[in-house]
């Protein structure tokens, strides 16, 4: 991609409305912009990280027998009335049309795949089964704050299990978790988020969030440093010790955190008023158990952002950086402009994917531009570098900058 063509350009100065560090790096850099409080648009490298966030959640999810389908935004109000939930506490988005029917803006789907999996699921040879998807969701946050961390309109993925009992719920329940582990280790949260123990209502004695420790949390966990088991601020007061090593309360320490994701054992709560049963072995109708599993893709994106950064800007992890390598042209004169052309072109072809600022603009601002926009790896061409017969390289991550011996050699070393 040519950075001179780039739709998204970089800010000066960070926005003034927005305090989180996330929002203000994502939308100075040319990620994201905001519409209005809890509302952005994914500019084209932001929606590149976007993508590839996804593309690790699909990998992992169907590595687990997940089937991937599109389910529909806009709800009838009638779906909503048979589980109680149109009143209820939820902040739905209602509207109306002309003839008087009344929707609802999906803030999550439950109300829609359980009669879809009640016209196919008949028999326990049906069972089990996980479907998920990508869609985009709705809620009337009061406060949406924290830029990409709690917003009115985000990408959510949500899975959801349907099982014959509660073992084998609580079977796919454990498998998902390690997927989840995997996820956040790839997107290079991994490190730093915990499992963490929290009410499970009526319907289990837990459920479970996953949460990335940063002083940047709007939540507050109680970590074990035993295990790295950590218990959610709203169940800590009932919970004698840890739930996983028994370790005394006394010696959790309090974090703060970001949710990245969540799971829920749901039994029975929504399967029972639609109705969702099966024939078992004996041709004994059943109830269908459910579980159902969330990430919100834009909060692992703004999470990532606010535990790899520094003062000069973002520092994405491989995984999910909008493109491999950021190469800098310094310098105008045809040499300098051919042999960047050469190297962008060169890496293409080796199925590399480069941003190539290729802009009239001084070393500074280029060099600046780079270091805010934080791909992992920058490649620069100028005339200093060309008469030592070298390309001179440096990680985001690192301070100083290596020269390396050509295009061979910086594919061998860092790509």
């Amino acid at each position: 991609m040519l950075q001179s063509t780039l739709f998204g350009k970089t800010l000066r100065e960070p926005p003034r409305d927005d305090q989180s560090t996330n929002a203000q790096l994502l939308q100075q850099a040319g990620y994201v912009d905001k519409l209005m409080a809890g509302v952005y648009s994914y500019l084209p490298l932001g929606y590149r990280v976007l993508k590839n966030i996804e593309h690790i959640i699909r990998e992992e999810l169907t590595e687990i027998g997940g089937q991937e389908l599109l389910l529909p935004a806009l709800h009838p109000k009638e779906n909503w009335m048979v589980t109680g939930r149109w009143d209820g506490p939820d902040p739905l988005y209602k509207l109306e049309d002309e003839s008087g029917h009344a929707y609802a803006l999906g803030s999550t789907h439950e109300e829609i795949i359980t009669p879809l999996v009640k016209r196919d699921v008949h028999s326990y040879r049906d069972l089990p089964l996980a479907l998920y998807q990508f869609q985009t969701k709705f809620r009337a946050e009061l406060r949406a704050k924290s830029g990409m961390l709690r917003g009115r309109e985000f990408i959510m993925k949500d899975l959801y299990s349907f099982h014959r009992d509660e073992a084998d719920l609580a079977r796919y329940y454990d498998v998902v978790k390690e997927a989840y582990v995997k996820i956040f280790k790839r997107c290079g949260i991994g490190e730093e988020t915990v499992l963490t123990f929290a009410s499970g209502g009526s319907f289990a004695k837990y459920s479970h969030e996953f949460q990335t420790l940063t002083a940047a949390g709007e939540d507050t966990i109680y970590l074990c440093p035993t295990c790295r088991i950590a218990i959610n601020d709203e169940i800590i007061a009932e919970q004698p010790n840890c739930p996983q090593c028994k370790a005394d309360r006394g010696k959790l320490i309090e974090q703060k955190a970001i949710e990245v994701g969540n799971i829920f054992s749901l039994k029975t709560k929504y399967s029972a008023p639609f109705g969702l049963t099966f024939k078992d072995e004996s041709g004994t109708e059943m109830p269908v158990l459910m579980g159902c599993y969330g990430i919100g893709l834009g909060r692992v994106m703004g999470t990532v952002v606010e535990v790899h950064h520094d003062d000069r800007g973002i520092a994405w992890p491989k995984a999910i950086a909008p493109y491999d390598v950021h190469v800098v042209r310094l310098g105008d004169s045809p040499s300098v402009v051919a042999a960047a052309d050469t190297l962008y072109a060169d890496l293409r072809k080796k199925n590399v994917s480069p941003l190539y600022d290729d802009r009239d603009l001084s070393a500074g601002i280029k060099l600046k531009d780079a270091d805010l926009i934080g791909l992992p790896l920058r490649v620069v061409v100028s005339e200093k570098t060309m008469s030592a017969g070298k390309i001179e390289v440096k990680r985001r991550i690192e301070e100083e900058s290596n020269l390396v011996d050509g295009l061979e050699a910086l594919v061998a070393q860092y790509l």
